[in-house]
């Protein structure tokens, strides 16, 4: 039976992982019928355990648009909420709260909104308790809209972060602030929502790299940076429809994967002109 390995991601550490018992594991990479990586990074770091039959096509997020439903939802919730700044936390992980909210008491901008959105579900109520033993003024997704007096609206629902990416004027995408490897940020870009990420994002290092250099995100060091980009891009209207443009021309711009990738399974499973 052809197998074939698509969308394939490897990062270094898990290359370095694989590594160690690649007398074991490179027969089973070797045999697969073709490998399509996302980067050529990863495609150098695969080849070197053996996969034999070995393309780059892209990534295939960049080809998932956001449901138009969502994004109409993001919308309704800017229009509920007005005109105040809104800054979302996006994915957060245990321990990357605490420093979120550190940054935002250090960005103090007037009558903003952190919409504060952790990954896992299970740490919603964990996470809401930390809000509320801060001294913030939070109210829960779950339980309605925020209101004026609002300091932190927290997302526990699923399967809405679209219209999250939607609301807000800016993003911190989550894991990144911490050794966690981040976050991927495609969807962000694919909702036109300018992106903020920590040092540490090497689950996703091309993704986020080339959206870097497109104009669409920008890295901090840590919370404190964290802080100071919030309250700068917070203020500059102008930086913010920049980066906006850049993240819908970047999502444009690596669309195709999906194309790609169907063409060489055809090939490579022989069902080509079938």
């Amino acid at each position: 039976v052809p197998v074939v390995l698509a969308n394939a991601r490897l990062s270094i550490r898990s290359a370095r992982g694989y590594g160690r018992f690649r007398r074991l594991v490179g027969p089973a990479f070797a045999a697969l019928s073709g490998v399509a990586a996302q980067t050529g990074g990863d495609a150098q770091r695969l080849a070197c355990l053996g996969v034999k039959v070995l393309a780059v096509c892209g990534n295939l997020k960049f080809d998932v648009r956001p449901a138009a439903e969502k994004i109409d939802q993001g919308r309704q919730w800017r229009q509920a909420i007005g005109t105040r700044p809104v800054w979302l936390a996006a994915s957060t992980r245990e321990g990357e709260e605490d420093l979120v909210l550190a940054a935002w008491r250090r960005a103090a901008i007037p009558h903003a909104l952190l919409v504060l959105v952790p990954r896992h579900p299970q740490r919603f109520a964990e996470v809401a308790s930390l809000v509320e033993q801060q001294g913030w003024r939070l109210v829960r997704r779950s339980v309605g809209l925020p209101n004026e007096d609002t300091e932190v609206w927290l997302g526990d629902s699923m399967g809405e972060m679209a219209a999250y990416f939607s609301l807000a004027d800016l993003a911190f995408v989550g894991g990144s602030l911490l050794p966690l490897g981040g976050q991927n940020l495609i969807e962000a870009a694919a909702c036109a929502c300018p992106v903020l990420v920590g040092p540490h994002t090497f689950n996703f290092l091309q993704a986020t790299e080339d959206a870097i250099a497109a104009g669409a995100a920008l890295r901090v060091a840590n919370a404190d940076e964290l802080g100071v980009s919030v309250d700068a891009l917070l203020r500059d209207r102008k930086k913010l429809a920049a980066m906006r443009v850049a993240a819908n021309e970047f999502a444009r711009a690596h669309q195709g994967a999906t194309e790609r990738m169907l063409d060489l399974i055809e090939r490579w499973t022989g069902r080509a002109g079938r």
